[in-house]
Protein backbone atom coordinates (compact mmCIF):
# COMPACT_ATOMS: atom_id res chain seq x y z
CA UNK A 1 0.00 0.00 0.00
CA UNK A 2 2.75 2.46 0.85
CA UNK A 3 4.48 1.88 -2.44
CA UNK A 4 1.24 2.50 -4.32
CA UNK A 5 0.27 5.66 -2.37
CA UNK A 6 3.63 7.40 -2.62
CA UNK A 7 3.59 7.91 -6.40
CA UNK A 8 -0.01 9.20 -6.27
CA UNK A 9 0.91 11.77 -3.58
CA UNK A 10 4.04 12.73 -5.48
CA UNK A 11 2.12 13.16 -8.72
CA UNK A 12 -0.59 15.20 -6.96
CA UNK A 13 2.09 17.37 -5.37
CA UNK A 14 3.74 17.98 -8.73
CA UNK A 15 0.38 18.78 -10.30
CA UNK A 16 -0.49 21.31 -7.59
CA UNK A 17 2.98 22.85 -7.83
CA UNK A 18 2.66 23.19 -11.60
CA UNK A 19 -0.82 24.65 -11.23
CA UNK A 20 0.36 27.28 -8.77
CA UNK A 21 3.45 28.21 -10.78
CA UNK A 22 1.38 28.52 -13.96
CA UNK A 23 -1.00 31.03 -12.41
CA UNK A 24 -0.75 34.49 -14.02
CA UNK A 25 1.50 36.89 -12.14
CA UNK A 26 0.06 39.79 -10.15
CA UNK A 27 2.75 42.07 -11.56
CA UNK A 28 1.65 44.87 -13.87
CA UNK A 29 2.66 44.17 -17.47
CA UNK A 30 1.97 45.79 -20.81
CA UNK A 31 0.22 44.52 -23.90
CA UNK A 32 0.63 47.06 -26.66
CA UNK A 33 -0.62 50.43 -25.43
CA UNK A 34 -2.44 49.00 -22.39
CA UNK A 35 -1.52 47.74 -18.92
CA UNK A 36 -2.54 44.33 -17.65
CA UNK A 37 -2.61 42.46 -14.35
CA UNK A 38 -3.29 38.71 -14.40
CA UNK A 39 -4.07 38.97 -18.09
CA UNK A 40 -6.85 41.52 -17.53
CA UNK A 41 -6.83 45.24 -18.40
CA UNK A 42 -5.45 47.46 -15.65
CA UNK A 43 -6.63 51.07 -15.57
CA UNK A 44 -6.08 53.20 -12.50
CA UNK A 45 -6.82 56.39 -10.66
CA UNK A 46 -3.74 57.16 -8.61
CA UNK A 47 -2.02 59.83 -6.60
CA UNK A 48 1.39 61.21 -5.80
CA UNK A 49 2.16 60.13 -2.25
CA UNK A 50 5.91 60.70 -2.24
CA UNK A 51 6.14 61.15 1.53
CA UNK A 52 4.46 57.77 2.17
CA UNK A 53 7.94 56.23 2.32
CA UNK A 54 8.88 58.56 5.19
CA UNK A 55 5.87 58.07 7.47
CA UNK A 56 6.98 54.69 8.80
CA UNK A 57 10.18 56.33 10.11
CA UNK A 58 8.30 58.63 12.49
CA UNK A 59 8.86 57.91 16.19
CA UNK A 60 5.38 59.19 16.97
CA UNK A 61 3.18 56.31 15.76
CA UNK A 62 0.15 58.57 15.43
CA UNK A 63 2.06 60.79 13.00
CA UNK A 64 3.75 57.81 11.40
CA UNK A 65 2.47 54.26 11.02
CA UNK A 66 -0.98 55.13 12.36
CA UNK A 67 -1.33 57.96 9.86
CA UNK A 68 -0.02 55.79 7.03
CA UNK A 69 -2.54 53.01 7.66
CA UNK A 70 -5.41 55.43 8.05
CA UNK A 71 -4.52 57.21 4.81
CA UNK A 72 -4.06 54.01 2.82
CA UNK A 73 -7.44 52.79 4.03
CA UNK A 74 -8.97 56.09 2.98
CA UNK A 75 -7.39 55.98 -0.48
CA UNK A 76 -8.49 52.38 -0.96
CA UNK A 77 -12.06 53.32 0.00
CA UNK A 78 -12.03 56.00 -2.70
CA UNK A 79 -10.68 53.66 -5.39
CA UNK A 80 -7.29 55.40 -5.53
CA UNK A 81 -4.93 52.43 -5.56
CA UNK A 82 -1.82 53.50 -7.48
CA UNK A 83 0.73 55.52 -5.50
CA UNK A 84 3.83 57.33 -6.73
CA UNK A 85 6.52 57.15 -4.05
CA UNK A 86 9.92 58.69 -3.32
CA UNK A 87 12.62 56.01 -3.29
CA UNK A 88 15.15 57.90 -1.21
CA UNK A 89 16.60 61.38 -0.69
CA UNK A 90 20.24 62.40 -1.09
CA UNK A 91 22.11 64.68 1.33
CA UNK A 92 20.67 67.03 3.92
CA UNK A 93 20.44 70.71 4.78
CA UNK A 94 19.80 73.71 2.56
CA UNK A 95 19.85 73.32 -1.21
CA UNK A 96 18.52 75.91 -3.65
CA UNK A 97 17.35 77.90 -0.63
CA UNK A 98 15.14 75.19 0.91
CA UNK A 99 15.52 72.45 3.51
CA UNK A 100 15.02 69.18 1.66
CA UNK A 101 12.89 66.24 2.77
CA UNK A 102 14.44 63.35 4.67
CA UNK A 103 16.03 61.55 6.37
CA UNK A 104 18.24 60.72 3.37
CA UNK A 105 18.98 57.26 2.08
CA UNK A 106 22.39 58.53 0.94
CA UNK A 107 23.58 61.09 3.53
CA UNK A 108 27.08 61.40 2.02
CA UNK A 109 28.45 60.15 -1.30
CA UNK A 110 28.64 56.35 -1.37
CA UNK A 111 27.44 56.00 2.24
CA UNK A 112 23.91 54.67 2.79
CA UNK A 113 21.59 54.58 5.76
CA UNK A 114 19.67 51.38 5.10
CA UNK A 115 17.42 52.05 8.10
CA UNK A 116 15.76 54.73 5.97
CA UNK A 117 14.54 52.05 3.58
CA UNK A 118 12.49 50.54 6.37
CA UNK A 119 9.99 53.30 5.57
CA UNK A 120 9.70 51.99 2.02
CA UNK A 121 9.49 48.43 3.36
CA UNK A 122 6.55 49.43 5.55
CA UNK A 123 4.55 51.29 2.93
CA UNK A 124 5.02 48.50 0.36
CA UNK A 125 3.94 45.88 2.91
CA UNK A 126 0.85 47.90 3.81
CA UNK A 127 0.04 48.51 0.14
CA UNK A 128 0.40 44.79 -0.60
CA UNK A 129 -2.23 44.02 2.03
CA UNK A 130 -4.62 46.38 0.23
CA UNK A 131 -3.88 45.32 -3.35
CA UNK A 132 -2.26 48.65 -4.19
CA UNK A 133 0.51 49.31 -6.72
CA UNK A 134 3.46 51.69 -6.40
CA UNK A 135 5.64 53.64 -8.81
CA UNK A 136 8.98 54.30 -7.08
CA UNK A 137 11.07 57.18 -8.39
CA UNK A 138 14.76 56.73 -7.70
CA UNK A 139 16.06 60.31 -7.72
CA UNK A 140 14.99 63.84 -8.62
CA UNK A 141 15.71 66.53 -11.17
CA UNK A 142 14.66 69.03 -8.49
CA UNK A 143 16.31 69.97 -5.25
CA UNK A 144 13.63 69.15 -2.69
CA UNK A 145 14.99 65.63 -2.12
CA UNK A 146 18.63 66.38 -3.03
CA UNK A 147 18.62 64.71 -6.40
CA UNK A 148 20.90 65.54 -9.29
CA UNK A 149 22.04 68.83 -7.75
CA UNK A 150 23.37 66.96 -4.71
CA UNK A 151 25.43 64.59 -6.86
CA UNK A 152 26.92 67.59 -8.65
CA UNK A 153 27.70 69.33 -5.35
CA UNK A 154 29.45 66.20 -4.05
CA UNK A 155 31.60 66.13 -7.18
CA UNK A 156 32.61 69.79 -7.06
CA UNK A 157 30.61 70.88 -10.11
CA UNK A 158 28.56 73.54 -8.31
CA UNK A 159 30.19 76.85 -7.38
CA UNK A 160 30.49 77.20 -3.60
CA UNK A 161 28.28 80.28 -3.55
CA UNK A 162 25.53 78.32 -5.34
CA UNK A 163 25.45 75.17 -3.18
CA UNK A 164 22.80 76.38 -0.73
CA UNK A 165 21.36 79.71 -1.88
CA UNK A 166 18.29 80.12 -4.07
CA UNK A 167 19.32 79.80 -7.70
CA UNK A 168 18.04 81.67 -10.71
CA UNK A 169 16.36 79.50 -13.34
CA UNK A 170 19.34 79.88 -15.67
CA UNK A 171 21.77 78.94 -12.89
CA UNK A 172 19.73 75.85 -12.10
CA UNK A 173 19.61 74.82 -15.75
CA UNK A 174 23.36 75.31 -16.13
CA UNK A 175 24.06 73.19 -13.05
CA UNK A 176 21.66 70.27 -13.51
CA UNK A 177 22.48 69.84 -17.21
CA UNK A 178 26.02 68.79 -16.15
CA UNK A 179 24.71 65.67 -14.40
CA UNK A 180 24.41 63.59 -17.58
CA UNK A 181 28.07 64.12 -18.47
CA UNK A 182 29.42 63.56 -14.94
CA UNK A 183 30.72 59.98 -14.69
CA UNK A 184 31.17 60.05 -10.91
CA UNK A 185 27.69 61.53 -10.41
CA UNK A 186 26.18 58.74 -12.45
CA UNK A 187 28.18 56.11 -10.55
CA UNK A 188 26.77 57.45 -7.27
CA UNK A 189 23.28 57.46 -8.74
CA UNK A 190 23.73 53.84 -9.87
CA UNK A 191 24.78 52.85 -6.37
CA UNK A 192 21.66 54.58 -5.02
CA UNK A 193 19.55 52.73 -7.59
CA UNK A 194 21.11 49.39 -6.69
CA UNK A 195 20.42 49.96 -3.00
CA UNK A 196 16.74 50.17 -3.87
CA UNK A 197 16.31 47.56 -6.60
CA UNK A 198 18.45 44.93 -4.82
CA UNK A 199 16.64 45.41 -1.49
CA UNK A 200 14.90 42.67 0.49
CA UNK A 201 11.87 43.93 2.42
CA UNK A 202 12.47 43.54 6.16
CA UNK A 203 8.72 43.40 6.84
CA UNK A 204 7.57 40.86 4.25
CA UNK A 205 10.83 39.04 3.59
CA UNK A 206 10.31 39.51 -0.15
CA UNK A 207 12.97 40.84 -2.45
CA UNK A 208 11.76 44.08 -4.00
CA UNK A 209 12.27 42.44 -7.40
CA UNK A 210 9.67 39.83 -6.39
CA UNK A 211 7.14 42.22 -4.86
CA UNK A 212 3.98 42.77 -6.91
CA UNK A 213 3.13 45.85 -4.84
CA UNK A 214 5.69 47.64 -7.02
CA UNK A 215 4.36 48.48 -10.46
CA UNK A 216 7.40 50.28 -11.84
CA UNK A 217 10.81 51.72 -11.18
CA UNK A 218 11.13 55.29 -12.35
CA UNK A 219 14.50 56.81 -13.22
CA UNK A 220 13.79 60.15 -11.55
CA UNK A 221 11.15 62.75 -10.91
CA UNK A 222 10.98 64.89 -14.06
CA UNK A 223 14.49 64.33 -15.47
CA UNK A 224 15.19 67.06 -18.02
CA UNK A 225 18.27 67.66 -20.17
CA UNK A 226 17.90 71.29 -18.98
CA UNK A 227 20.14 72.60 -21.80
CA UNK A 228 20.22 71.54 -25.48
CA UNK A 229 23.91 70.63 -25.33
CA UNK A 230 23.11 67.86 -22.81
CA UNK A 231 20.60 66.00 -24.99
CA UNK A 232 22.87 63.25 -26.29
CA UNK A 233 24.25 62.53 -22.81
CA UNK A 234 20.68 62.61 -21.51
CA UNK A 235 19.54 60.01 -24.05
CA UNK A 236 22.53 57.79 -23.29
CA UNK A 237 21.91 58.03 -19.53
CA UNK A 238 18.26 57.00 -19.89
CA UNK A 239 19.22 54.03 -22.04
CA UNK A 240 21.99 52.94 -19.68
CA UNK A 241 19.91 53.22 -16.51
CA UNK A 242 16.84 51.50 -17.97
CA UNK A 243 19.08 48.60 -19.06
CA UNK A 244 20.70 48.45 -15.60
CA UNK A 245 17.31 48.16 -13.89
CA UNK A 246 16.16 45.44 -16.28
CA UNK A 247 19.38 43.50 -15.68
CA UNK A 248 18.52 43.43 -11.96
CA UNK A 249 14.74 43.07 -12.08
CA UNK A 250 12.83 41.24 -14.81
CA UNK A 251 9.44 41.53 -13.10
CA UNK A 252 8.79 45.25 -12.97
CA UNK A 253 8.13 47.93 -15.52
CA UNK A 254 10.56 50.80 -16.10
CA UNK A 255 9.60 54.37 -16.93
CA UNK A 256 11.46 57.66 -17.06
CA UNK A 257 9.35 60.07 -14.96
CA UNK A 258 8.90 62.47 -17.85
CA UNK A 259 6.89 65.68 -18.17
CA UNK A 260 6.44 65.39 -21.92
CA UNK A 261 7.56 67.73 -24.66
CA UNK A 262 7.78 70.67 -22.24
CA UNK A 263 10.35 68.74 -20.22
CA UNK A 264 12.60 68.08 -23.21
CA UNK A 265 11.57 71.17 -25.23
CA UNK A 266 11.16 68.67 -28.06
CA UNK A 267 8.44 66.15 -28.86
CA UNK A 268 10.94 64.31 -31.06
CA UNK A 269 13.35 63.84 -28.13
CA UNK A 270 10.45 62.72 -25.92
CA UNK A 271 9.65 60.02 -28.46
CA UNK A 272 13.27 58.97 -28.90
CA UNK A 273 13.90 58.33 -25.20
CA UNK A 274 10.63 56.43 -24.77
CA UNK A 275 11.38 54.27 -27.81
CA UNK A 276 14.14 52.54 -25.83
CA UNK A 277 13.41 48.81 -25.56
CA UNK A 278 13.87 48.87 -21.76
CA UNK A 279 11.39 51.73 -21.21
CA UNK A 280 7.97 50.13 -20.87
CA UNK A 281 5.61 53.08 -20.86
CA UNK A 282 5.39 56.84 -21.32
CA UNK A 283 4.45 59.51 -18.80
CA UNK A 284 3.52 63.16 -19.02
CA UNK A 285 2.97 65.81 -16.35
CA UNK A 286 0.63 68.79 -16.72
CA UNK A 287 1.22 72.00 -14.75
CA UNK A 288 -1.24 74.76 -15.63
CA UNK A 289 0.11 77.20 -13.02
CA UNK A 290 3.83 76.59 -13.58
CA UNK A 291 3.42 76.82 -17.34
CA UNK A 292 1.51 80.11 -17.22
CA UNK A 293 -1.87 78.91 -18.49
CA UNK A 294 -3.62 81.34 -16.15
CA UNK A 295 -2.48 84.63 -14.64
CA UNK A 296 -1.83 85.16 -10.94
CA UNK A 297 -4.80 84.00 -8.88
CA UNK A 298 -7.25 84.35 -11.79
CA UNK A 299 -8.05 80.66 -12.12
CA UNK A 300 -11.72 81.22 -12.97
CA UNK A 301 -10.91 83.74 -15.71
CA UNK A 302 -8.19 81.56 -17.17
CA UNK A 303 -10.01 78.26 -16.81
CA UNK A 304 -11.15 77.88 -20.47
CA UNK A 305 -7.52 78.31 -21.52
CA UNK A 306 -6.39 75.77 -18.91
CA UNK A 307 -8.82 73.16 -20.25
CA UNK A 308 -7.87 73.84 -23.87
CA UNK A 309 -4.13 73.76 -23.20
CA UNK A 310 -4.36 70.56 -21.14
CA UNK A 311 -6.47 68.85 -23.82
CA UNK A 312 -4.04 69.92 -26.53
CA UNK A 313 -1.06 68.70 -24.51
CA UNK A 314 -2.59 65.27 -23.95
CA UNK A 315 -3.60 65.05 -27.61
CA UNK A 316 -0.03 65.89 -28.63
CA UNK A 317 1.38 62.86 -26.79
CA UNK A 318 -1.23 60.17 -27.48
CA UNK A 319 -0.01 59.61 -31.09
CA UNK A 320 3.53 59.10 -29.76
CA UNK A 321 2.30 56.36 -27.41
CA UNK A 322 0.38 54.74 -30.26
CA UNK A 323 3.39 54.84 -32.59
CA UNK A 324 5.56 53.24 -29.92
CA UNK A 325 2.75 50.83 -28.98
CA UNK A 326 3.23 51.57 -25.28
CA UNK A 327 0.86 52.85 -22.57
CA UNK A 328 0.76 56.48 -21.50
CA UNK A 329 0.20 57.73 -17.94
CA UNK A 330 -0.73 61.26 -16.90
CA UNK A 331 1.55 61.05 -13.92
CA UNK A 332 1.23 64.49 -12.34
CA UNK A 333 -1.49 67.09 -12.66
CA UNK A 334 -2.75 69.62 -10.19
CA UNK A 335 -4.47 72.97 -9.74
CA UNK A 336 -4.73 75.37 -6.79
CA UNK A 337 -8.02 76.02 -5.05
CA UNK A 338 -10.33 78.71 -6.35
CA UNK A 339 -8.79 82.14 -5.96
CA UNK A 340 -5.41 80.48 -5.34
CA UNK A 341 -6.31 79.85 -1.70
CA UNK A 342 -4.17 77.63 0.57
CA UNK A 343 -7.01 77.18 3.05
CA UNK A 344 -8.28 73.56 3.24
CA UNK A 345 -11.79 74.98 3.66
CA UNK A 346 -11.52 76.92 0.39
CA UNK A 347 -13.67 76.15 -2.64
CA UNK A 348 -12.41 73.65 -5.27
CA UNK A 349 -14.98 74.19 -8.03
CA UNK A 350 -12.45 74.69 -10.82
CA UNK A 351 -10.04 72.08 -9.53
CA UNK A 352 -12.88 69.54 -9.53
CA UNK A 353 -13.83 70.40 -13.10
CA UNK A 354 -10.19 70.18 -14.14
CA UNK A 355 -9.73 66.79 -12.48
CA UNK A 356 -12.88 65.48 -14.14
CA UNK A 357 -11.53 66.52 -17.53
CA UNK A 358 -8.10 64.93 -17.04
CA UNK A 359 -9.52 61.70 -15.61
CA UNK A 360 -11.96 61.40 -18.51
CA UNK A 361 -9.05 60.43 -20.76
CA UNK A 362 -8.30 57.17 -18.96
CA UNK A 363 -9.04 54.42 -21.46
CA UNK A 364 -11.16 56.71 -23.64
CA UNK A 365 -9.34 57.61 -26.84
CA UNK A 366 -10.97 57.99 -30.26
CA UNK A 367 -11.05 54.73 -32.17
CA UNK A 368 -11.20 52.66 -29.01
CA UNK A 369 -7.43 52.48 -28.52
CA UNK A 370 -6.81 52.98 -24.82
CA UNK A 371 -3.35 54.52 -24.80
CA UNK A 372 -3.90 56.30 -21.47
CA UNK A 373 -3.84 53.66 -18.77
CA UNK A 374 -4.03 55.83 -15.67
CA UNK A 375 -3.56 59.18 -13.99
CA UNK A 376 -1.90 60.17 -10.70
CA UNK A 377 -3.08 63.50 -9.30
CA UNK A 378 -0.70 65.80 -7.44
CA UNK A 379 -0.92 65.36 -4.59
CA UNK A 380 -2.48 63.58 -1.62
CA UNK A 381 -2.13 65.35 1.73
CA UNK A 382 -4.24 63.03 3.81
CA UNK A 383 -4.82 64.11 7.39
CA UNK A 384 -2.11 66.81 7.45
CA UNK A 385 -3.09 70.48 7.36
CA UNK A 386 -1.19 73.74 6.73
CA UNK A 387 -0.11 75.63 9.83
CA UNK A 388 -1.92 78.95 10.16
CA UNK A 389 0.33 81.90 9.57
CA UNK A 390 3.11 79.73 8.10
CA UNK A 391 3.35 79.52 4.32
CA UNK A 392 6.24 77.11 3.81
CA UNK A 393 7.21 73.76 5.33
CA UNK A 394 9.73 73.63 8.17
CA UNK A 395 11.67 70.63 9.49
CA UNK A 396 9.49 68.77 11.96
CA UNK A 397 6.21 69.72 10.29
CA UNK A 398 3.99 66.94 9.00
CA UNK A 399 4.44 66.23 5.32
CA UNK A 400 1.67 66.88 2.85
CA UNK A 401 1.58 66.84 -0.94
CA UNK A 402 3.37 70.15 -1.47
CA UNK A 403 7.16 69.80 -1.24
CA UNK A 404 9.15 72.28 0.88
CA UNK A 405 9.78 74.90 -1.82
CA UNK A 406 6.04 75.30 -2.47
CA UNK A 407 3.34 76.92 -0.38
CA UNK A 408 1.76 74.30 1.85
CA UNK A 409 -1.75 73.66 0.62
CA UNK A 410 -1.02 74.89 -2.91
CA UNK A 411 -1.87 71.68 -4.80
CA UNK A 412 -2.66 69.29 -1.96
CA UNK A 413 -5.87 67.27 -1.85
CA UNK A 414 -6.81 66.68 1.78
CA UNK A 415 -9.05 63.89 3.05
CA UNK A 416 -11.66 66.58 3.78
CA UNK A 417 -12.03 67.67 0.11
CA UNK A 418 -15.34 65.89 -0.38
CA UNK A 419 -16.26 67.26 -3.80
CA UNK A 420 -12.85 66.34 -5.24
CA UNK A 421 -13.07 62.82 -3.82
CA UNK A 422 -16.47 62.44 -5.43
CA UNK A 423 -14.85 63.12 -8.82
CA UNK A 424 -11.98 60.72 -8.11
CA UNK A 425 -14.06 57.89 -6.68
CA UNK A 426 -16.70 58.05 -9.39
CA UNK A 427 -13.99 57.78 -12.06
CA UNK A 428 -12.38 54.87 -10.21
CA UNK A 429 -15.72 53.04 -10.14
CA UNK A 430 -16.33 53.72 -13.82
CA UNK A 431 -12.99 52.33 -15.02
CA UNK A 432 -13.21 49.08 -13.03
CA UNK A 433 -15.33 47.54 -15.75
CA UNK A 434 -13.08 48.48 -18.63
Amino acid sequence: MRNRKFPIVAILSLFLSATVSSQPSAFVSTRGSAFEVNGKPYYFVGTNYWYGTLLGLENDKKRGLGRLRKELDFLKSQGVTNLRLLGGAEGSGLINGVVRVGPPLQPTPGQFNDDVLKGLDIVLAEMGKRGMKGIVFISNNWEWSGGFQQYLIWNGLVPKDQETRKLTWDEQRDIVSKFYGCAKCKESYNAHLSRLVDRKNTVTGKKYADDAAIMAWELANEPRPMRPYAREDYKAWISDVAALIKSKDKNHLVTIGHEGSIGTESLELFEQVHADKNVDYLAIHIWAKNWGWFSGDKIAEGFPNVIQKASDYIAQHIPVAKRLNKPLVIEEFGLPRDGHSFDPAGSTEYRDKYFAKILSYIGNQPGGESAIGGANFWAFGGTARPIKGQVFWKAGDEYMGDPPMEEQGLNTIFDSDKSTWLVLSSTARAIRGR
